[in-house]
């Protein structure tokens, strides 16, 4: 067994309790060796249920990156306040790029995904002030089909007690005032930003124009889910262009799409047309100003 395997088989048997124990522990062990590793060199930042889980150990598993210590790191949101020290324990060396570099290997380029940054209002900002020269991935997935698979995650999680719809109902009140307390202290971390936006998620241009002022447009990349899975190869070799790595493909493109361990309850597994309708409606505006960003129609809906 490969030891990518082992560590996922490692994390499916591990509760995921103790696996942050053991986590936590490495980052002292790794600061304590060296306080000042290098910060990535480019961020996946979304979107939640877009594909970032298998795209994370896609690239992963390229012979010249060197992935985070684990996939969320989520220190641009909900780990703020553990301060850049306990960020930086996440990536390799110092010393392991410099052997890198002595057995005449292309620089080892280092990387996270924390599908919360695109969503999260603080989060461009503080990325711009920490990792100006990073480039950025973003998948973005037809918001009506991300946002009832962020309904069954949540099912799945014992996080929601509601219907879809009733969810879809009460998220207005649910997020009410939330990202004032997000804006006035830096270490609050909302749950309901996290786990009950459904919709609010969905609407992609407010978001995306946050991390191209902070970073500018040609340093984000945007590629459709539905284009990750129906042309998996493609859509890699793009990302991979985007990021300057050489081209290469792994053995397998295997879908490593995150579900929260043993299901405390069964999600129901269709979207009812009525739903759909609503939805595909809510998300008409919104759709089109992010066309307008981009320059280029994604196709979702009419």
């Amino acid at each position: 067994m490969s030891v990518a395997g082992a560590v996922d088989l490692w994390k499916r048997k591990v509760p995921r309790r103790y696996q942050q124990w053991v986590i936590e522990t490495r980052l002292g062990a790794r600061r304590a060796i060296d306080a000042q590793r290098p910060l990535p060199e480019f961020l996946v930042i979304g979107a939640q249920r877009a594909g970032t889980s298998s795209l994370y150990k896609w690239l992963e598993a390229h012979p010249d990156v060197v992935a985070s210590l684990r996939k969320e790191t989520e220190y641009l949101t909900a780990r703020w306040c553990r301060g850049e020290g306990w960020y930086r324990g996440h990536f390799p060396s110092r010393h392991s790029r410099r052997v890198a570099s002595a057995l005449g290997r292309p620089p080892l380029v280092t990387f996270e995904a924390s599908p919360n940054y695109l969503f999260h209002p603080l989060a461009p900002l503080r990325a711009a002030t920490l990792v100006p020269d990073a480039k950025l991935v973003a998948l973005l997935r037809n918001p009506v089909d991300r946002a009832f698979s962020h309904f069954q995650h949540e099912v799945r999680a014992g996080r929601e007690d509601l219907s879809f719809e009733d969810a879809l109902d009460a998220e207005a009140e649910r997020l009410a005032g939330e990202e004032g307390r997000m804006a006035a202290d830096p270490c609050y971390r909302s749950l309901p930003w996290e786990q009950k936006s459904y919709v609010r998620r969905g609407h992609y241009a407010g978001q995306v124009e946050r991390w191209v002022r902070a970073f500018g447009r040609d340093r984000l990349l945007v590629v459709r889910s539905e284009d990750l899975y129906a042309d998996t190869a493609g859509s890699y070799g793009r990302i991979l262009a985007f990021l300057g790595l050489a081209a290469w493909s792994p053995a397998s493109f295997d879908n490593f799409s995150y579900t929260s361990g043993t299901p405390r309850a069964a999600p129901p597994s269709a979207l009812a047309p009525a739903t759909r309708q609503r939805l595909e409606a809510e998300f008409a505006d919104a759709n089109r100003e992010l066309y307008d960003l981009l320059g280029e129609d994604l196709g979702w809906g009419a």
